[in-house]
């Protein structure tokens, strides 16, 4: 049969198509991100990849969802904890999840690590793309895994890959990564656009046909999203983010998306010599080295899918050299310190015009929890009175336009998460008040405004 070329343009960001080359893309408005695509229109192209028994299925009619059974398809546990809690409670048969992460932050690690326990028990094959079978075993023996069982393969092409598939039927499947795998069905690149949506679908119809549950690890662009075209986290099941700093041992798992569980969940794990080892209770970690009767510190509760944590959030202010101050954020938007700065400085009467203001979350962790807009409000007006917060006192709260500190969900797990830990007082917002069930041992401060919650931090009337 002959192949005819189709060539056309795709924005790598949103993939959106056309047929001539623009140099800003109409749909996300990013620059430079159209890359040249050519397809070859063939049948080989969409081969399904289904089994005898699925084809077999094909003719029979469509049932109603009350007569569809869930009871044979129980999660898969494995003995990462953590990973677990990130997954909703284990891999569900038939999943596909996206593994993204920086380079070295620990992907493969995680997956060898987890492959290697399920090997023990249920039948599991390891491809990887960018390693030799001899490398993926040195590796494991440096992390002391129990390889014994754990099919490992090193390819890239996808036919063949899915040869071995039919010939192990693997209950697990990880493919290191999905950049290196091709379809020689396309006339492609390893790592193109085409190549990773195609190969993706073709993955995708895998687990589905053949009831496998698939990890596939996805490299990360410099702006730290997963390289390829946006709808490849549209198509599979579950997308998660390893985060890491590079002077740091701790590594934070975070699931954006999930459709067998919670999203913005988190893990964390540490990094060690023999591999990533579950971290149970994270707020301990990011308290252990928290600042002591200094000014600029303050600790706050927050939620992170369904696990309550503790943060500390630390303030710099420092007279500005320039007609326009600095504000400076890591670990918290940047729009959510402006914001707080002008309720600051329009409602409470600090004058931060000639401040250069500098917010940091320890620890490495990134936060977008509303809950945390009292502690950072009130981090900075200590960093500017120069006065130390009191080291046992806690925040929860959302500040709003006006000054008016608002309810937030979830206060009792807050609550109970800073009492484990030894604090003294929790200052809330005045509307949770009567939610509030956990008060043994602790000191409740409701506060309704910013002005309030100050004259009572540091003891004087601003």
């Amino acid at each position: 049969m002959a192949k005819k070329v189709s060539t056309k343009y795709e924005c790598n960001a949103c993939g959106y198509q056309s047929i001539k080359y623009l140099g800003k893309c109409p749909r996300c408005y990013k620059w430079n991100s159209m890359e040249e695509v050519r397809e070859l229109k063939t049948n080989d192209k969409h081969n399904t990849f289904l089994s005898e028994e699925s084809q077999s299925k094909l003719a029979i009619t469509v049932d109603k969802l009350k007569n569809i059974s869930t009871q044979d398809v129980p999660r898969t546990l494995t003995d990462s904890n953590e990973l677990n809690r990130v997954l909703g409670g284990g891999v569900v048969p038939g999943s596909l999840v996206l593994l993204g992460g920086d380079p070295g932050i620990g992907k493969s690690t995680l997956l060898l690590q987890i492959s290697s326990y399920l090997a023990k028990e249920h039948d599991v094959l390891y491809v990887s793309g960018e390693e030799s079978v001899r490398q993926v075993k040195i590796r494991a023996d440096r992390m002391k895994n129990d390889t014994n069982e754990l099919y490992v393969y090193s390819q890239t092409d996808l036919n063949l890959i899915y040869e071995i598939i039919k010939k192990i039927k693997p209950k697990f499947l990880v493919i290191d990564s999905i950049q290196t795998v091709y379809n020689p069905n396309l006339d492609n690149s390893p790592g193109s656009i085409t190549q990773v949506r195609e190969c993706t679908q073709q993955l995708m119809k895998i687990a589905k046909s053949l009831n496998i549950a698939i990890f596939i690890v996805g490299h990360v662009t410099k702006e730290g999203t997963i390289a390829g075209p946006k709808m490849l986290e549209h198509m599979v099941d579950t997308v998660l983010y390893f985060e890491g700093e590079e002077h740091h041992s701790y590594r934070i798992l975070r699931a954006v998306k999930n459709r067998f569980g919670s999203t913005n969940e988190l893990g964390i794990f540490e990094m060690q010599t023999g591999g990533l080892v579950d971290m149970n209770n994270p707020s301990q970690i990011f308290l252990e080295e928290r600042s002591r009767d200094l000014s600029g510190a303050t600790i706050v509760g927050t939620m992170e899918g369904t696990r309550p944590l503790l943060v500390e959030i630390q303030s710099l202010t420092t007279p500005t050299a320039f007609n326009n101050p600095r504000r400076v954020s890591t670990g918290l938007e940047y729009n959510k310190l402006v914001l707080l700065m002008a309720v600051l400085e329009k409602k409470a009467g600090y004058l931060l015009q000639q401040q250069d203001v500098y917010v940091k979350v320890a620890g490495g962790v990134k936060i977008d929890d509303p809950a945390v807009d009292l502690g950072v409000l009130i981090a900075v007006a200590s960093s500017f009175k120069d006065v130390s917060v009191n080291m046992y006192d806690c925040f929860i709260g959302e500040v709003g336009l006006t000054g008016e500190i608002r309810r937030v969900s979830r206060i009792d797990q807050r609550i109970n998460e800073a009492k484990k830990h030894g604090f003294k007082r929790i200052f809330i917002p005045y509307s949770n008040k009567n939610s509030v069930t956990i008060t043994e041992g602790l000191e409740i401060i409701p506060v309704k405004n910013i002005n309030n919650c100050l004259e009572l931090v540091f003891e004087q009337i601003f």
